[in-house]
């Protein structure tokens, strides 16, 4: 290690012969070199100068050497002194070296010596200064980081954890050294566990969006990640969890999706931003939109927001599924009726046209409706105004249509099943919704808000899914869209024993759309399957649940055996 010519030294001693002679020395090398006769003149250079290395004579006049060092100490650690005696005492010897001296030399001080234990005592300071430096700024990244923080030992005991830790979940000085297992946290707050079995198994594990309910009824949104703390050799000593807090971004989110919160819209990802935007340039004009999308895609929602965001917000919204209504049927409950116009009427009946007056009425799979209603829609469309079924005097009204297809209308309008001229009043702004296929981004946020639906529609207690579960969601084609992943978090909170959804807990058609025939060219999963999570997914395939394993079938069939032998051990 080179040390800095430049290196500051303080030289005292009461005689004057050696303060010139060693100082010429030193000089000559390089160093800049201040001197002192006595204590008090030592002390006034301390007061303007920070040395890197003081030489102090024991014996001073009128004083002992050993003060100068304490104060030296006092001022700058770091800084290296080396002791200069002419008659060696150990007991005198080991005081300064117990206060921190680097070493000692005795009178007549050699030339080799006194530059040889200057180097070595500037490369000390050197090596000192840089871990110091190094600790500090552990220290510094350790303290300052806003994240919770929490390190246990090879035994799980609580080894440290930095303020945030100790401020938002509680840990104090006084729980370090003992067994994570055994400290109490506020209720929700399952921690420790998950730290523990990364620590056992040596594999990092992850919560993500985990709900924790602190104490005065505060609820806390965390990510939490656990890693083993792995030795060079492969031996685990620790392990380290990391816990964000993400309460305020969950809130952020919500805060920033209110316009689509309450109309029913979730999502964060680009193609739900344009969407967004889309709508919120459309609300307030009376413009004929045309929606698009999959089924299950959410396109109702869509409407509503359409509606809901602008001025017809105060108006009613009405929907109509045209594929559930006959043609005969569909002219009455969109237009109305007066008593007897046929059989069955028998009193005047509102359409639901005129439901909608002053506020937005929604076609849903308009592709569906017959050619003689479709006649008829494109005149309400042109004048505003309709007959009732059976009355021939018009009934003016101000609506605005939303419509909605999940089917090819260009297409049907080449093959002559739909109006050409229908098609381009209604077509006047098109809105495609994405397929949850194209925006997994939205994932977690989704499975988050259905759990909450459920929870509350079925008194559960569901607080999150597992890594495996959400690695299957990703990997699903998601044909039925967001009604499908609805429905799957559904299914799974009623058969989830625990807080947690499950790869067990999900419906059988979402694991079986896993193409097993091709396991082997599948890419690894993010995750590491349990034997039995494994075992549901395969339907007790054991090749299968070999490849998904990751393992040969022997050392499947040896976790089988050692597993059945436990069970029965457990039972006796």
């Amino acid at each position: 290690m080179k040390v800095s010519v430049n290196s500051r030294i303080l030289l005292v001693d009461d005689e004057e012969g050696i303060r010139i002679t060693l100082s010429y020395l030193l000089r000559k090398e390089g160093y800049h070199v201040d001197t002192a006769a006595s204590y008090g003149d030592a002390s006034v250079c301390l007061q303007t100068v920070l040395y890197d290395l003081a030489f102090i004579d024991i014996v001073l006049a009128g004083q002992n050497g050993i003060n100068v060092l304490r104060d030296i100490k006092a001022i700058s650690p770091t800084t290296q002194v080396v002791m200069i005696t002419g008659n060696p005492n150990v007991k005198t010897a080991a005081e300064a070296v117990r206060l921190g001296a680097y070493d000692y030399i005795t009178k007549p001080v050699q030339r080799e010596l006194l530059l040889s234990i200057s180097r070595l005592a500037l490369t000390a300071k050197k090596v000192q200064e840089d871990q110091e430096l190094y600790r500090a700024n552990l220290d510094a990244i350790f303290r300052s980081v806003s994240d919770s923080i929490i390190m246990i030992d090879q035994e799980g005991r609580l080894a440290q954890f930095n303020p945030p830790a100790g401020k938002i979940f509680g840990y104090t000085r006084d729980m370090i050294g003992n067994e994570v297992a055994e400290i109490e946290l506020p209720s929700g707050v399952l921690f420790h566990p998950v730290i523990l079995e990364a620590l056992h198994t040596g594999a990092p594990k992850e919560l993500r969006r985990f709900e924790c309910q602190m104490p005065a009824g505060k609820k806390l949104v965390v990510n939490l990640t656990a890693t083993p703390v792995t030795e060079t050799n492969g031996t685990v000593s620790g392990a380290v969890a990391v816990i964000r807090d993400v309460t305020r971004l969950v809130e952020l989110e919500q805060s920033l999706k209110k316009r689509s919160h309450f109309k029913g819209i979730v999502g964060v990802s680009a193609p739900m931003q344009r969407l967004y935007g889309l709508i919120e340039a459309l609300a307030d004009v009376p413009t004929t939109v045309l929606i698009y999308g999959e089924s299950g895609t959410g396109k109702e929602s869509v409407a509503a927001a359409l509606h809901f965001s602008g001025g017809r917000a105060s108006g009613a919204f009405v929907k109509v599924n045209c594929s559930a209504l006959s043609e005969s049927l569909m002219e009455s409950e969109l237009f109305g009726h007066v008593r007897g116009a046929f059989t069955g009427a028998i009193a005047d009946k509102i359409g639901r046209f005129q439901k909608a007056d002053g506020g937005t009425l929604f076609l849903d799979e308009i592709g569906d409706i017959s050619p003689a209603v479709q006649m008829r829609l494109l005149r309400v469309l042109q004048e505003s105004e309709f007959e009732r079924v059976g009355e021939s005097a018009p009934t003016k009204v101000d609506v605005r249509v939303i419509a909605a297809s999940n089917k090819d209308l260009v297409q049907m309008v080449k093959q002559g099943s739909f109006r050409k001229d229908l098609y381009y009043r209604l077509n006047v702004v098109r809105l495609v919704v994405p397929s949850l296929s194209e925006r997994l981004d939205d994932l977690d946020l989704l499975v988050a808000h259905f759990i909450t639906k459920s929870n509350k529609r079925l008194k559960k207690n569901i607080q999150g899914v597992s890594a495996d579960t959400i690695n299957i969601f990703m990997r699903h084609t998601w044909p039925g869209n967001v009604r499908e992943l609805e429905h799957a978090i559904e299914h799974a909170s009623i058969l989830s024993k625990s807080g947690l959804i499950r790869v067990q807990d999900l419906p059988p058609e979402l694991i079986e759309d896993l193409n097993f025939s091709s396991v082997s060219t599948i890419p690894p999963l993010k995750m590491k399957l349990t034997l039995d999570e494994a075992l549901v997914i395969s339907h007790g395939n054991k090749s299968q649940t070999a490849k998904l394993l990751g393992i040969s079938r022997r050392t499947l069939y040896r976790h089988l055996d050692e597993g059945s032998k436990k069970e029965k051990k457990d039972v006796k």
